[in-house]
């Protein structure tokens, strides 16, 4: 597992850099224009961070590719397939659980689909997207319990919801079981320049 870590982090960081450099871009530029620190950004193009989703977004956004591009090689062809078991596993839970990209498009209109699972007790928090994000999610084992901004949504096996995500949300187990869930994030126009998050939030 920490070699595929690895080797995730050294791609997403060839990528970054690979995006900079095409774009005549300083360090300084894309740090600045992404809202994160200059030593997290040489951090990243060196492969020697997994940096958080929030970051990567961020990045994403900066360079206008969308954030499956950061994970993926390039792919000219009109179709893509990834196996069971090659999602680029963004988060890893301090109790086991894992958030897997799994598949996306391209930008400006970026449609990402993920896989997660949190172990009993887990909770991932996610700050504000970009304006216009929505995302769908449905249960497929155990229990959720999600929350946009001060509102709670309760959910089992089965159960999907829909909601926009440009607010703080976060997704947590409640239950005694793991609970996994497939989810669709709908980003529109990607690298327009609309982040709204604090820099170095």
């Amino acid at each position: 597992m920490e070699d595929s870590a690895e080797a995730l982090a050294r791609a997403i960081g060839l990528r970054v850099k690979q995006e900079r450099k095409g774009r005549d871009w300083t360090l300084d530029q894309l740090a600045s224009m992404a809202g994160v620190s200059r030593r997290m950004l040489v951090s990243v193009e060196q492969g020697g961070v997994n940096p958080s989703i929030g970051t990567l977004l961020r990045l994403s956004d900066a360079l206008g590719v969308g954030l499956p591009a950061l994970v993926e090689p390039p792919a000219p062809r009109t179709a893509k397939i990834t196996r069971a078991g090659e999602g680029a596993a963004l988060w890893n839970g301090p109790l086991g659980g894992r958030g897997v990209l799994v598949a996306g498009t391209e930008s400006p209109d970026v449609v990402e689909l993920w896989d997660w699972t949190l172990a009993p007790g887990e909770l991932h928090e996610s700050e504000a997207h970009s304006a216009g994000t929505r995302e769908l999610l449905q249960v497929l084992e155990g229990a959720l319990t999600v929350m946009v901004e001060s509102e709670s949504y309760e959910l089992g096996s089965g159960d999907a919801l829909t909601f926009r995500s440009d607010v703080a949300h976060s997704y947590a187990n409640p239950g005694g079981q793991a609970a996994r869930f497939s989810l669709a994030v709908f980003e529109p126009g990607v690298g327009a320049g609309h982040r709204t998050e604090n820099p170095g939030a």
